[in-house]
C-alpha cells in the first residue's frame, strides 16, 4: 500500500517534500502547500463536474477550496500499481468553524450565503450536464424517515419487557411523530410548487467540518464538495444552523442573528423562510436515534443513547421557543 500511494506522487509535478498519515489519506508537504492524497471511487463524469464548478467559483474570488490537482497527464484522477484509482487535492493547515465562538459562527453564515450566491450564478442546465444529481425531495425523505419512524413504534411496542430506552421512545413517540407529519405535509407543497428556477446548487454535506475560517484574507475554504448537487440551498443552511442551535440549547437571539447575517448577503424569499421552518420543525435528531437503534443490537442499549433521548427531551420548550420566535 505504501509503494501504491508513492508511485502515485510520482505522477503529479513538484517535489513532495514530507507525507504523513491523516484524515484517512495522506497528507503531503509541497513546497507551496499541502496536498490531500486519497482514494477515490467515483466516476471521472463526477470528478470533472466538481472541478469545473469549482474554477467558476474560483474565478468569483469568492471562498478557497480543496481543489483537485491534475496529474502529468492532465487527468483528475490516478490509477496505482495496485488499480487503486486516487485524487490529489489542495488541502489546508486552517482548523474548522468552532460552534463556541459566536463571532465566527456569524462569519460562516455569511460566507455559505457568498457561497449560495455564487452557485446560483452557475447555470443548472450545464451542471446537470456536467455530472450532477437531484436528490428525491426533501418532504419525500421525510415521509420515508416517518414510516420508519412508525415501524420502531410498533416493534417496541409488541415487546414485552421494554428497556428505559424504549420506554421512553413509547412516552416521547406521539410528540415528535406529529411534529414530524407536520413538516412532511408543509414541505410536500412547497417541492411540488417549485420551479426550476428554483434549483440550485448545494454544497450538500455543510456543516462546521467542512468550513474552515480564513479571517485574515475575509473569506472562508470550504472542503469535501462529493455531495454538491441540485437542490434547495436552504437544506445547506439548515445543516449549518442545526449544528449551532443544538449546540447552544436552541437560542433563538443566536438562531435570529445568524438568519441575519445571512440575509444580508443574500436575501431570503418567504419561500427559503418556510423551507427552514419546516426543515427545523422535522425531528431529525429523533429519527437518528430511533434508526440507530433499529438497525443495531438490541439485546444492548449504550447509556449514551439513553442520554440523547433525555437531551432532546430536555431542548424541546427551547427548540418551540426557537421556531415560534423565528418563523
Amino acid at each position: 500500500m505504501i509503494d501504491s500511494y508513492l508511485e502515485v506522487l510520482k505522477q503529479y509535478e513538484g517535489e513532495v517534500l514530507n507525507v504523513r498519515r491523516g484524515r484517512g489519506a495522506w497528507i503531503c508537504e509541497y513546497p507551496d502547500g499541502l496536498r490531500l492524497l486519497k482514494e477515490y471511487r467515483g466516476s471521472q463524469t463526477r470528478l470533472e463536474f466538481e472541478d469545473a464548478v469549482q474554477e467558476e467559483l474560483s474565478q468569483m474570488e469568492i471562498c478557497r477550496m480543496d481543489r483537485y490537482v491534475r496529474n502529468l497527464e492532465g487527468n483528475l484522477m490516478t490509477a496505482g500499481p495496485d488499480g487503486v484509482r486516487y485524487v490529489l487535492k489542495h488541502w489546508f493547515t486552517e482548523r474548522e468553524c468552532s460552534l463556541r465562538e459566536r463571532r465566527e459562527i456569524l462569519f460562516c453564515v455569511r460566507q455559505i450565503a457568498r457561497l449560495h450566491k455564487g452557485l446560483q450564478k452557475i447555470p443548472w442546465q450545464e451542471a446537470w450536464s456536467l455530472g450532477s444529481t437531484v436528490p428525491p425531495d426533501l418532504s419525500e425523505e421525510m415521509a420515508r424517515h416517518n414510516r420508519e419512524m412508525k415501524r420502531v413504534r410498533n416493534f417496541i411496542r409488541g415487546k414485552r419487557k421494554k428497556t428505559e430506552f424504549e420506554l421512553r421512545v413509547m412516552q416521547s413517540f406521539d410528540e415528535y411523530y406529529h411534529q414530524a407529519l407536520q413538516a412532511e405535509q408543509g414541505l410536500e407543497p412547497l417541492d411540488h410548487d417549485q420551479a426550476e428556477n428554483r434549483l440550485f446548487l448545494c454544497h450538500g454535506d455543510l456543516d462546521q467540518h467542512h468550513i474552515l475560517p480564513m479571517q485574515e484574507n475575509r473569506m472562508a475554504a470550504f472542503i469535501e464538495f462529493s455531495q454538491m448537487h441540485l437542490g434547495q440551498q436552504m437544506s445547506d443552511l439548515y445543516r449549518f444552523m442545526r449544528k449551532v442551535m443544538e449546540k447552544h440549547g436552541w437560542n433563538a437571539f443566536l438562531g435570529n442573528a445568524m438568519l441575519e447575517a445571512y440575509h444580508e448577503v443574500l436575501p431570503m424569499t418567504e419561500e427559503d423562510r418556510n423551507y427552514l421552518y419546516y426543515l427545523f420543525l422535522y425531528p431529525e435528531k429523533y429519527w437518528k436515534q430511533l434508526n440507530y437503534y433499529y438497525n443495531a443490537n438490541k439485546a444492548w442499549i449504550p447509556d449514551k443513547n439513553v442520554e440523547k433521548l433525555k437531551n432532546l427531551e430536555m431542548q424541546q420548550h427551547a427548540r418551540k421557543h426557537f421556531l415560534e420566535s423565528l418563523f
